[in-house]
């Protein structure tokens, strides 16, 4: 039974009967329901995921052994370009998208998105970049090389002056990208802001909506200057202007600064509504209200406020001034702390609870614990020292792999698995997600953790051949890295098989507290029949008190 109290608005639309699930043509569709727009989100970037992880696989093959005896360099260095580039434009980004696309309307009481026509034209854009970023990597006349950052003079060499080569196509899949976040950013904002059902007040708000708003909000801050940044390296490279070549008067520092502005807010962007799905689940599963739950949503808006002032950390050995160095080595440490009050209420949350390992709760768990890691070494990078001498290592890597594979992967795998049967109206196997968590972390940890000795040895990155001293560690990550490969196949079964023959399930299996949990699995086109009032605050699990309501039962909201 759920605990938070609503009533409902009597002057919303007629009541109809339950929608039945939507037929699978809908998907293929350009539906406006922002239901069907996230599953199409969380599929598509999925396929793209297992293009990644192949890529992946491909990468770790090659480091098995020191010497280079797998694909070419040049191949290699394509092929790092795209797994990178894949991984975090065409599956973090867009499953992000998918899961709030699917759940933010439902939590704040709403219809659909403020901008329905928008949102299905954001997500058409997605097959649209995802085909260039493909098409880069495979035509004859040269494939993307310079990485998924794209620093020139790499990533603005034309030698054979083909106008359509794959360096053209990358940097354009960028720029269409960055217009399809920033519809997307435009809609979600509007929608939080100003579509929450009467009574769902900013501190009524599941911490999840406050994590989703300010990533949002990064985005418009941030993302126009990396899609301008794009614009004029296109332009660099087809049309011989000079913005950012050294050769014509240009300077390269001035795209690194572009780019890092807003990439390195990006990894709050894919951060911030991960941590808001840790602060959905814990509680849940350790029957506990979330410890400090105002502090939790403050400090979403500050780190998104700090993150925008940290983007020059990643210019240490670019000649950057020791003054800015020092800066912003303070910037860095002060994300640090929004940061750490999150895992300090997460701690409180799950001490002494009734907890339920089952799995969204074990990917949950499993995210915070690598994510501590991850913040653990972040620190240290953000060190002027530390970050000149590992810089361009290994070690960078890891510590990257851990923040979005070990916490942001995982937060997105605990998502569907806990939202799933809302969903689909299916219940997944339990035996199958656990595998898929074990698997997981295992291999996460196997793969990613040796990279850190590596960097520390001064192994570079993006090399395809080592000296033999660093053979131990890339064994032991090339294992890591096929464990977690493994790990997809019984997502893959449970995901599909629940789908298509699971047990029904009911509309609250987990006796979770929130708007969505309160209308039917899954939803209808709607999802309410008539608007919610919302006369009390989230998270109140473990507490005995009956429903708040100050009016006759008969007004409460269904919750059985």
């Amino acid at each position: 039974m759920s605990n938070i109290a609503v009533e409902n608005l009597g002057n919303g639309s007629e009541s109809e009967p339950q929608s039945k699930p939507p037929e699978w043509r809908r998907y293929f569709s350009f539906s406006r329901d922002h239901k069907v727009i996230g599953i199409q989100y969380l599929v598509t970037s999925f396929v793209f995921f297992l293009i990644g992880g192949f890529l992946a696989m491909i990468i770790r093959a090659e480091l098995l052994t020191p010497k280079s005896d797998v694909v070419d360099r040049a191949l290699y260095n394509g092929v790092f370009t795209m797994h990178g580039s894949i991984m975090i434009f065409l599956w973090i980004f867009p499953t992000l998208v998918g899961l709030a696309n699917y759940l933010v309307p439902l939590m704040i009481g709403a219809r659909d998105m403020a901008f329905p026509t928008l949102n299905a034209v954001a997500f058409w854009m997605v097959p649209v970049f995802g085909l260039l970023l493909l098409s880069s990597f495979l035509l004859p006349n040269g494939t993307a090389q310079a990485g998924w950052w794209s620093y020139p003079p790499v990533s603005i060499q034309n030698p054979g002056r083909e106008v359509i080569n794959g360096q053209f196509l990358w940097i354009l899949a960028v720029a269409v990208s960055g217009v399809s976040s920033i519809m997307g950013a435009v809609n979600f904002v509007t929608t939080i802001v100003r579509m929450r059902a009467p009574g769902m007040t900013y501190f009524r708000m599941p911490v999840f909506v406050w994590t989703v708003l300010s990533a949002q909000l990064l985005q418009l801050a941030g993302l126009p200057v990396l899609t301008a940044g794009a614009v004029m390296l296109l332009f660099d490279l087809t049309f011989g202007t000079s913005f950012f070549n050294s050769d014509k008067g240009g300077n390269p520092l001035l795209y690194q600064h572009f780019f890092w502005f807003y990439s390195h807010p990006a990894v709050y962007v894919m951060a911030l509504p991960i941590f808001g799905v840790f602060s959905e689940i814990l509680p849940v599963y350790a029957r506990k209200p979330l410890f400090g739950y105002r502090v939790v949503a403050i400090s979403s808006i500050a780190i998104s406020g700090l993150s925008i002032l940290v983007w020059v950390h990643h210019m240490y050995a670019s000649g950057t001034p020791g003054w800015m160095r020092m800066i912003f080595m303070f910037t860095t440490m002060c994300v640090a702390v929004p940061t750490g009050v999150k895992i300090f209420a997460w701690t409180a949350t799950v001490w002494r609870g009734k907890l339920r390992l089952e799995t969204p709760m074990l990917f949950a768990l499993g995210g915070v614990i690598m994510f501590l890691f991850a913040g653990i070494t972040g620190v240290m990078l953000g060190s002027v020292p530390i970050d000149i001498h590992v810089n361009n290592t290994y070690f960078v890597v890891g510590h990257f792999h851990y923040i979005v594979y070990g916490t942001i992967a995982m937060g997105m795998f605990g998502a569907i698995y806990h939202w799933f049967p809302k969903m689909t109206g299916r219940m997944y196997y339990e035996g199958l997600g656990k595998l898929h968590f074990w698997l997981a972390f295992i291999g996460t940890n196997l793969c990613f953790l040796p990279m850190h000795p590596l960097g520390l040895q001064g192994m570079l990155r993006r090399v395809s051949s080592y000296d033999d001293q660093y053979a131990f560690w890339n064994v032991l990550a090339s294992l890591g890295g096929f464990l977690l490969g493994m790990s997809t196949l019984p997502f893959i079964l449970n995901i599909v098989g629940s789908w298509v023959q699971g047990k029904k399930a009911p509309d609250n299996p987990w006796r979770a507290i929130g708007l969505e949990w309160l209308v039917p699995s899954p939803p209808p086109e709607e999802n309410f029949e008539e608007i919610p009032i919302v006369i009390s605050k989230p998270y109140g699990y473990g507490m005995n008190e009956p429903l708040t309501a100050t009016e006759s039962p008969e007004k409460v909201a269904a919750t059985q």
